[in-house]
């Protein structure tokens, strides 16, 4: 699928109507910007970052705000980088764009590549959390290492400041983007094995404004040893997010002294730019 180039309507050249006005006035063999058509204004744009047209250049004047704010520019700078919204016609471009730009997996260290680091330890029970070598290959052929679990629950978790990550408090409140959730867990082929996950909103004070805990999974013994992905898009959640939780773990049906509880890895939060 991809976006048409839109047409733009021809724009008058700002400050044409009155060449004698105090704002063409300047050095000679200069033009002033209201002399310059806003086409080209645009074209100027595309090559800025994104952030410097929204905070800087939509200030300077109301027909510079214009262009900033304009549906063609951002409809232009989706096309020019292959962003391509599900539904076009009822497309926001600037929230799509900006949203796109900003999107990537929010947890730090999500397949141990860095041990525990970035990771609370919540439950240490059995043996504790270990880090192996995935058993069967992940989906994500860059996940080389997972988390273990043990006899007893292992719970570990992970907080997010989205204000932090450059989701601030009128980006999260006005457009309410959609945060999707995603988790991989897997069980040892000989082992029973029990999977948990628990994801919250939360407000500035922490409280909790919406979670997702769906009841454990249990994987039995005897099973294919294969991946499971668990996933969840938060929508409509209100104002105030400020925070998002995410706590996982699990423990093993057996109660077997080591590492045969589940396994985990290749954990994700984001924020998407639309569903």
């Amino acid at each position: 699928m991809s976006v048409e180039k839109p047409r733009r309507k021809k724009r008058k050249v700002m400050g044409a109507a009155s060449s004698s006005s105090s704002s063409n006035k300047g050095p000679p063999g200069l033009i002033p910007v209201s002399a310059v058509p806003l086409e080209i204004i645009e074209e100027i744009f595309h090559n800025l970052p994104y952030g410097q047209v929204i905070r800087h250049c939509g200030v300077v004047c109301k027909q510079w705000k214009e262009v900033a704010d304009s549906e063609s520019l951002w409809r232009e700078r989706c096309r020019r980088e292959g962003l391509v919204p599900r539904d076009v016609a009822r497309c926001d471009w600037r929230k799509f764009y900006v949203l796109s730009k900003k999107r990537r997996n929010l947890l730090k260290n999500p397949i141990a590549e860095e041990e525990f680091k970035f990771w609370q330890i919540v439950s240490n029970g059995g043996n504790l959390w270990k880090i192996e070598d995935p058993m069967t290959p992940h989906p994500n052929e860059n996940v080389r290492k997972n988390f273990v679990t043990s006899y007893s629950m292992c719970l570990k978790s992970q907080e997010i400041n989205l204000k932090t990550e450059g989701y601030n408090a009128l980006l999260m409140d006005k457009f309410q983007p959609a945060i999707k959730v995603s988790d991989w867990y897997s069980a040892r082929w000989d082992c029973a094995c029990e999977y948990k996950i628990k994801v919250e909103l939360l407000n500035e004070k922490k409280k909790c404004i919406q979670t997702f805990e769906p009841e454990a999974v249990y994987l039995e013994q005897w099973n294919d040893q294969q991946w499971h992905q668990m996933t969840h898009v938060f929508t409509d959640y209100g104002p105030g997010v400020r925070f998002v939780r995410f706590v996982h773990g699990g423990q093993d049906r057996q109660f077997w002294a080591g590492w045969y509880g589940v396994r985990v890895t290749d954990s994700c939060v984001e924020v998407c730019p639309d569903n």
